[in-house]
């Protein structure tokens, strides 16, 4: 059934303005203009980052939507996708935030303004724990872009935890993903947006 909500979740640091985002915004609006878009900004607290969106999701038709992923938001999307039982794409995932964030806590500056400030709480990497899942459930509504030439996460770990997902696997590339605008066709023809109004 074809997908009428789409769901976009930023990575760390980022936010609605990052360029993957952008990419995917304008494609939806141009060629699925009845298809409810959102990503929103998440709050840095990642309790109350799901919490924000599973408020809104919940009400969505679970069997109609999708989400969208970048980095932490691909971890936070694995958790959408493993509540929801609907397609996802996961770009770059982070798999292991918990570890990885510990080294950022304390006061950071957002990526796309650098005078917005927040700060990364240590109990932010319990709240990360807390959503990790287990092993997804079904491969077969996940799909991954993961580049070998990510230089923050480690793409050996990105694809072991996702066995059996279809993985489009880059042999450069960046943890940005410079070259989405290659990968935006595989991207929502997987996604399967309506495009009936």
């Amino acid at each position: 059934m074809d997908a009428t909500h789409l769901l976009y979740l930023h990575g760390f640091r980022s936010s609605p303005r990052s360029f993957k985002a952008q990419r995917m915004a304008a494609a939806v609006r141009e060629r699925y203009p009845a298809v409810t878009w959102w990503c929103p900004q998440l709050p840095p607290s990642p309790r109350e980052a799901m919490a924000m969106v599973w408020d809104t999701v919940r009400h969505w038709p679970q069997d109609r939507m999708a989400v969208a992923g970048s980095s932490l938001g691909g971890f936070y999307a694995t958790w959408i996708a493993e509540r929801t039982g609907c397609r996802a794409v996961l770009l770059n995932p982070a798999v292991d935030p918990a570890r990885d964030l510990h080294g950022y806590i304390g006061e950071q500056s957002a990526w796309h303004d650098p005078n917005e400030r927040f700060e990364v709480k240590a109990e932010f990497m319990d709240e990360l724990r807390a959503l990790e899942c287990g092993p997804v459930r079904h491969p077969e509504r996940y799909f991954a872009v993961i580049a070998k030439g990510d230089e923050l996460l480690d793409w050996r770990e990105m694809t072991g935890r996702y066995p059996g997902v279809r993985t489009k696997l880059l042999e450069g590339g960046d943890h940005a993903l410079s070259d989405f605008d290659e990968h935006l066709e595989e991207v929502l023809a997987f996604l399967e947006l309506s495009k009936q109004p």
